[in-house]
């Protein structure tokens, strides 16, 4: 963590200096977010973090619950997380998901067995774990994140949002009227250039849109509860996927703590126009049928945390933003849905909140550069196009999950067609499997042959690498900060030391002096330069065999008031065995790679070191050249 940049600070170094401009009560906002869910608290959180936009957010209950249904943490909000700075805190509680078993009835008596165990997440997948932590301790680690900001965000509560309007022409155009729940139905109105409804699958936002979820339900039920229980059911502490023979399958999934654990329990098939709520689910009911599915082991639920019963259904809206709503089809959206305002699906994929996050983190930063006048607003057009697809991925994955733990078993093939499933799907669960196709911002990868690890449209893949500056190991991810800026990081051929004849020298200096240089085009005057673009370079050199001080200056800059030296842009390869980042993620070694990140981390596009054009090209379709 860097800080002491504009003079020593010796209170948390995360807590920013306010910014009056945006802070307080306002009226008027750059950004109003409605549901203090994870979709929301996501979004106002990056918004926070990134500072220069005023953003007030709202939600109807009078605080964040206690507790929260969703628990599943995947790999990618981890790394998320830690672009957050938060994400050690989350580790620290969090119970991490290892090992995954599969029991089912064994093939002579029918008595419920192991059959196999596996590798939760599979090698070099992430640097960042699988994890469970109730929803709510992520709420509070937003909360903390928001309070610190520059604008000390803290959300509006007991505020339904009860009329929305959106009048174009003004420079406020969107007005929502929020009932005032604690002070007897007063009503207090706010003006927004851009509102985010992330108010649940009940979306006051979407419904004000006039759009619908569409889609199907299964017409099964499961019901699902978290427990303090006694048992001898040997594998109680690890993720355990159990297909009974004739009482239906469970899913348990340990909690943070040491003791509590959750259980997905099949109860059959709705009947007719049978809802969930119609079958009177109590927790007994749940637990009778957990031990017809545990038998012949016993088990004792002590005391029931939570619990609930509910109809597995797939639905989404057609589009995540209000352009439909006009005729003018070159008009920008002005209003956005995320989360599951846009998206339901069954909770056992373990989903839910990893998606609505990813959402938000989607929007936050697009947002953010198009109110400040650094990105073209047509950059706003990407979100509903790459999120819905997404989503329908998602809706399609948990169709099949949830047809496949339903099922039961027959044949030995078919007893072990979930589990091939389940291995087949674990890098769609863990996150990182998310793939944008090319636009305005995802480039078409014509030199992906560069560094084939870090694929055009997927999330960047950390490796290990070691800092220049202080020898430092350091995952290269740690870089990678949900600051809204985007990153250049510049992987040198094999002969490159940083000096003047190598193709990284010869990038800064292009960079540093070039009229077509994106770095000098899109960086307002008076700015650190490396506030909008931030370049990073790897070596493959040992870090001991490098000259710091013949480093191009464009990587070491001068920075903040006192011009001081920001020393943590050069890194090297780790050179332990299995562990160099340039063959973990294929590049190039004769001749290097030239990756563009986004600002939510994926990667925009591949380029030779030397395609000055390509890379000045590419950043012209995005960005607004700034006022020098």
């Amino acid at each position: 963590m860097q800080y002491h940049l504009n003079g020593y600070q010796g209170r948390d170094p995360a807590i920013a200096a306010i910014n009056p401009d945006c802070s307080g009560r306002m009226d008027n906002v750059d950004v109003a977010v409605v549901g203090c869910g994870p979709a929301g608290l996501t979004l106002a959180a990056q918004l926070a973090v990134i500072g220069g936009v005023s953003v007030r957010i709202f939600d109807e209950k009078d605080g964040l619950p206690a507790y929260g249904q969703a628990d599943g943490i995947a790999c990618r909000s981890m790394e998320m997380f830690e672009a957050f700075g938060f994400a050690e805190k989350v580790c620290r509680e969090a119970y991490q998901v290892s090992e995954t078993t599969f029991w089912r009835p064994d093939a002579d008596g029918g008595i419920l067995s192991r059959a196999d165990r596996i590798q939760d997440v599979e090698d070099d997948l992430s640097h960042m774990p699988h994890l469970i932590l109730n929803q709510c301790r992520v709420q509070d680690f937003y909360l903390e994140t928001m309070r610190k900001s520059e604008i000390r965000l803290e959300p509006d509560y007991n505020r339904r949002l009860v009329a929305l309007t959106c009048q174009d022409g003004s420079e406020y155009p969107v007005q929502g009227v929020f009932e005032c729940l604690d002070s007897n139905g007063g009503l207090e109105t706010v003006q927004a250039k851009f509102l985010v409804g992330c108010d649940g699958a009940r979306s006051m936002v979407r419904k004000s849109l006039g759009y619908e979820l569409e889609g199907g339900a299964a017409r099964q039920i499961w019901g699902v509860m978290d427990v303090l229980a006694v048992t001898d059911f040997p594998d109680i502490r690890l993720k355990c996927a159990i297909q009974s023979g004739d009482s239906g399958s469970m899913l348990i999934i340990p909690r943070e703590g040491g003791y509590m654990l959750r259980m997905y329990i099949e109860l059959g098939e709705l009947r007719g126009d049978e809802r969930a709520s119609d079958r009177g689910i109590t927790p007994e009911i749940l637990e009778r049928r957990a031990r017809k599915i545990l038998k012949p082991y016993a088990f004792e639920v002590r005391e029931v945390v939570w619990f609930s019963a509910y109809e597995i259904g797939q639905r989404v809206c057609d589009t995540f933003d209000d352009s439909a709503n006009h005729e003018d089809k070159g008009r920008l959206p002005r209003i956005f849905i995320a989360g599951d305002a846009c998206h339901t699906h069954s909770p056992k994929a373990g989903q839910g909140m990893n998606v609505s996050m990813a959402d938000a983190f989607n929007l936050g930063w697009k947002l953010s550069l198009a109110i400040r006048g650094i990105a073209k607003p047509d950059l706003l057009n990407t979100y509903s196009r790459e999120r819905r697809e997404k989503a329908k991925e998602l809706i399609d994955f948990d169709r099949d999950m949830a047809r496949l733990f339903g099922q039961k078993p027959k044949t030995p093939e078919e007893t072990a067609l979930f589990q091939r499933y389940f291995q087949r799907h674990g890098r769609y669960t863990a996150g990182v499997e998310t793939t944008y196709g090319p636009s305005l911002i995802v480039g078409h990868g014509k030199r992906q042959n560069l560094a084939a690890g870090q694929v055009v449209g997927k999330r960047f893949h950390s490796a290990p690498v070691v800092r220049l500056s202080d020898a430092r190991p350091m995952q290269l991810a740690e870089m990678l900060k949900a600051d809204g800026r985007w990153r250049i990081v510049a992987f040198a051929d094999s002969r490159d030391t940083g000096e003047k004849d190598g193709r990284i020298a010869g990038l800064c200096g292009f960079l540093e002096s070039d009229a077509n240089s994106p770095v000098l085009r899109y960086t307002p005057k008076g700015a650190d330069i490396d506030s909008v673009i931030d370049l990073r370079s790897v070596f493959q050199r040992k870090h001991r065999d490098l000259d710091i001080g013949a480093m191009p200056k464009l990587l070491l800059p001068a920075k903040g008031r006192y011009n001081l030296v920001d020393y943590e842009k050069i890194h090297c390869a780790y050179t332990k065995v299995g562990m160099d980042v340039f063959d973990l993620r294929g590049i190039d070694r004769n001749f290097g790679a030239l990756v563009v990140v986004r600002p939510d981390q994926f990667v925009a596009e591949v380029l030779p070191l030397d395609d000055y054009s390509a890379l000045a090209e590419f950043f012209s379709n995005v960005l607004v050249e700034a006022n020098r």
